[in-house]
């Protein structure tokens, strides 16, 4: 390998080895809780008031540099979060408009989206997300903060962010980042 694929090999090994810290050390022990145990009076706080549409900011790889990068989108305005969190992650499935990397598949399909009053939001994607996920522990770190990262930056209301498939806790999506809790965002993976 020449001079520069080194250096950005050992920066993605910095960078993941960054995340697999920030992950076992930080995020809280919350579990997630059944829908048994989620009262129906926790109902999604509301956001602003209806307008015809919102700027929202969303996070895709860049090639380049392996960070984060922002990318502006407009989604129509609700009164209700979940409605906008929901078009968001749909936004985030049908990728970067600026040639940016996407971190989710396109085939992947939003099954359901739902916050508490606790600011924990839970993220059910249908099973195409583990199954057209490209293996690697860098995919798998990317498609997770990709998710926490654009919706806790975009809605006050969402601290941490449980990933589920096909309704359900997964292990993993491909081996390699444990489901088990809820994530916290990590800004830090987008540049100054």
């Amino acid at each position: 390998m020449d001079k520069k694929r080194w250096i950005v090999f050992g920066l993605s090994v910095i960078f993941l080895l960054v995340l697999v810290f920030i992950f076992f050390r930080g995020g809280g022990q919350e579990k997630i809780r059944s829908a048994a145990e989620i009262s129906p009076s926790e109902s999604p706080p509301e956001s602003e008031p209806p307008g015809e549409t919102r700027i929202v900011t969303l996070f895709f790889l860049s090639e380049e540099d392996t960070l984060f990068h922002p990318e502006e989108r407009r989604i129509m305005s609700s009164p209700a979060v979940v409605q906008e969190a929901e078009e968001v992650v749909q936004e985030l499935i049908k990728g970067s408009n600026k040639g940016n990397l996407s971190a989710l598949p396109a085939e992947a399909r939003l099954r359901q989206l739902f916050i508490t009053k606790d600011g924990v939001a839970y993220v059910d994607f249908s099973k195409e997300l583990m199954e057209k996920l490209p293996s690697g522990s860098s995919t798998e770190l990317a498609a997770v903060y990709s998710i926490v990262n654009t919706l806790a930056y975009n809605f006050e209301a969402i601290k941490k962010v449980f990933i589920l498939v096909e309704g359900g806790e997964k292990e993993t999506l491909g081996g390699h980042i444990s489901l088990s809790r809820a994530f916290v965002p990590f800004y830090s993976l987008s540049p100054e």
